[in-house]
């Protein structure tokens, strides 16, 4: 296959707004089949970062552009907003032939393929990885779905169900109260980063062999690894964890403790912290104590140790004793909304919201997770309207502009 069949319609078509990135996946061609979130994440990961991503969508379009509220002042989803930028969209319907043998096209075009259905369910159209690799056999594939290609396989994808199945849900929430679920789709969001790690790390093996290979990660898997000590508790030390609300199983101080006016979260995960925290709060006695002297004795006696440390840490307020605790080393800080989150995030210097695209086009979107120093994230365009560079790709792989 020639560079010219991979280079997508940004580098080899027309035009249709921003500019070929020079990032450091710039010149790899990925056709996105997916939608919603974890496939969604990971592709815009890869297209920060340089990749040209040409989003697949149903006529209808991706879930999550009607998944709303909160919507912006002119009714778009923020959450498809956030998954989305930096990407071209074109509407296909894999039920019409001739659209079809486009999605084909791309396919056979592609250095990546993403897509979330369920597992067996791009066969009937031909776009199943073994269908795939007969026509491009250095293909990288990624295959996304709730619970893998074995025993799960029919088993709805949905974050929610995962985080129940997994027993997340059961670590969630006050012990005496019901489970509840982590107030994001955090599955989702774990997988959509470890296709992106399999992806490049496919990458580099094709660049030393040639060869392409299927990718399967699920949610299920994502969750057995994402929920390290939790999962290891068990596989390990044949302990079921159980609900703690914001305490730690393995370490005491680390969850919020009162002050004068609020909650404080306070992580002193070593003797030195705990020290520390004991020194400045005016009680350098506890760490000489027998039953709090190390780790283990502060977890096992966190029942005495706490109100110890509240009647300190109550007279003063919570943000007296945040500069007075990070002011001696010991790790601690507010519990604050996102817009304050947002706000400290601003504060200390990261820059969290940046503008993806330009012009009238322009949408706020949260920076790319990781600092480059050499290849930085770019942001060439605002998530796009659906179909919005049909007619450009569908001219690109051959068919007429619809």
């Amino acid at each position: 296959m020639s560079d010219t069949d991979r280079a997508g319609p940004q580098t080899d078509g027309p035009q249709s707004g921003g500019s070929q990135s020079g990032g450091p996946l710039s010149g790899l061609l990925v056709a996105d089949f997916s939608r919603v979130l974890a496939g969604p994440y990971c592709t815009m990961l890869l297209a920060d970062l340089g990749a040209d991503v040409i989003k697949v969508e149903s006529p209808g379009g991706d879930d999550t552009r009607s998944w709303m509220p909160p919507v912006t002042s002119d009714g778009v989803s923020t959450y498809f907003l956030a998954i989305n930028r930096n990407k071209r969209s074109v509407a296909l319907d894999l039920k019409d032939g001739s659209e079809l043998a486009m999605a084909k096209t791309l396919a056979r075009r592609a250095d990546v393929f993403v897509h979330n259905f369920r597992p067996g369910g791009l066969a009937r159209y031909g776009l199943d990885y073994d269908s795939v690799r007969e026509q491009n056999q250095s293909v990288i594939y990624a295959s996304i779905s709730g619970f893998g290609s074995g025993g799960g396989k029919d088993l709805p994808g949905y974050d929610l169900m995962v985080q129940a199945m997994s027993g997340l849900m059961s670590l969630t929430g006050d012990p005496d109260g019901p489970p509840y679920r982590a107030g994001i789709s955090a599955f989702d969001v774990i997988a959509g980063l470890h296709a992106t790690i399999a992806i490049l790390a496919a990458i580099n093996h094709r660049n030393a062999t040639g060869e392409g290979q299927h990718l399967d990660v699920s949610l299920m898997a994502s969750a057995m690894s994402g929920m390290v000590n939790q999962t290891s508790a068990f596989a390990a030390g044949g302990v079921v964890p159980y609900r703690m609300g914001n305490s730690h199983p393995s370490l005491f101080p680390y969850e919020p403790l009162p002050t004068g006016d609020g909650d404080l979260i306070v992580t002193a995960g070593n003797d030195a912290q705990f020290r520390k925290l004991c020194d400045v709060i005016g009680a350098p006695e506890l760490p000489d104590d027998p039953r709090f002297s190390d780790n283990p004795g502060r977890t096992a006696n966190r029942g005495e140790l706490r109100p110890l440390l509240a009647e300190k840490l109550t007279t003063r307020s919570a943000a007296e004793w945040f500069d007075l605790l990070i002011a001696a080393g010991v790790p601690c800080g507010p519990i604050n909304t996102v817009d304050a989150g947002v706000a400290f995030a601003e504060k200390i210097g990261l820059e969290p919201v940046i503008t993806a695209g330009s012009g009238d086009r322009a949408r706020p979107s949260m920076r790319h997770p990781v600092t480059f120093s050499a290849t930085p994230a770019s942001y060439r365009l605002a998530p796009p309207e659906l179909d919005e560079h049909g007619d450009d790709i569908r001219a690109w792989l051959g068919g007429e502009p619809g």
